[in-house]
């Protein structure tokens, strides 16, 4: 089994920063694809970023490339999320996920980000 939990999230003026985390326990984390999505009110969980198991393949959404950077520490086995520039569309719940096979098939609870003046 794998257990996610992502922390870091809060409340933050337009033009801040934030920096997501996400402590994977369980099924081996080296060697797996993660992701973070979010989900926004009344919107779908869309995909924001995504990074290799040797952390050199990432990738980012239209909406956060340049602006936001994923990273992870596979000796910590966690995941982080730096949100930078941050603006009122980016306010959502952030979900950390893990893929096993060609599946997300692992989930947190998820971390609030507000954005707001």
């Amino acid at each position: 089994q794998v257990h996610l939990v992502e922390s870091g999230g809060g409340l933050v003026q337009p033009g801040g920063s934030l920096r997501l985390s996400c402590a994977a326990s369980g099924r081996t984390f080296r060697t797996d694809i993660m992701g973070w999505f979010r989900q926004a009110p009344g919107k779908e969980r869309e995909p924001v970023a995504s990074i290799g198991p040797n952390a050199y393949h990432v990738s980012y959404s239209d909406a956060v490339k340049g602006r936001f950077a994923i990273s992870r520490d596979s000796a910590k086995k966690t995941m982080y999320l730096q949100m930078n520039n941050l603006t009122t569309e980016d306010a959502a719940v952030y979900y950390c996920a893990q893929k096993y096979g060609s599946a997300w098939a692992y989930w947190g609870q998820g971390t609030q980000v507000t954005v707001s003046s």
